[in-house]
């Protein structure tokens, strides 16, 4: 039969632990390098962590980018479209009020504001329509100039690079 006091003296007396939960010798402070190396699954599943979370807000801004950019460029198409209509009508039918030259600075003002925010090569192009607009424009409906040809011209240039764009984002 054990007794009580012949247990106690088979049982070795507890080291301190440390604040990670692995024993080490009393009175001695484990160095740096002994830290990383029993904390290194803790800092790898951190850095992958961090790489992560930096990787999807870097993605989720890309998309957020080129969200925006397929809105503007859609709607820039829209209302090239229309230019393209108000242009025809005061070229081919003066006189039906179905095109005015007000409209036609209102949708080619837009469309410079939105070339904008597509970016380039679309912002130049829309600069430059803007311009052939404001020397063209008056000469709308005389059938001798090339009035119409010069502004039919930039928004086929617009509307390419638009979709040139469009076509890059991923």
């Amino acid at each position: 039969m054990v007794t009580a006091g012949a247990t106690k003296d088979k049982i070795p007396a507890r080291r301190p632990c440390d604040p990670g939960g692995v024993a080490v010798k009393s009175g001695v402070m484990a160095s740096f390098t002994e830290q990383l190396r029993r904390h290194s699954v803790a800092l790898i599943s951190l850095f992958i962590a961090l790489s992560g979370l930096a990787y999807n807000t870097w993605r989720n801004e890309q998309t957020e980018e080129n969200n925006n950019i397929r809105t503007a460029g859609i709607e820039m198409l829209l209302l090239l479209g229309e230019f393209d209509r108000t242009v025809f009508h005061l070229q081919f039918d003066q006189g039906l009020q179905l095109g005015n030259a007000r409209t036609g600075w209102s949708l080619v003002l837009t469309i410079r504001d939105l070339g904008m925010l597509i970016g380039e090569p679309a912002r130049e192009s829309s600069e430059e329509l803007l311009g052939i607009w404001e020397a063209n424009h008056e000469g709308l409906g005389e059938r001798a100039t090339g009035n119409f040809d010069n502004i039919s011209s930039a928004v086929d240039v617009v509307r390419e690079d638009v979709l040139d764009v469009m076509s890059m984002l991923d």
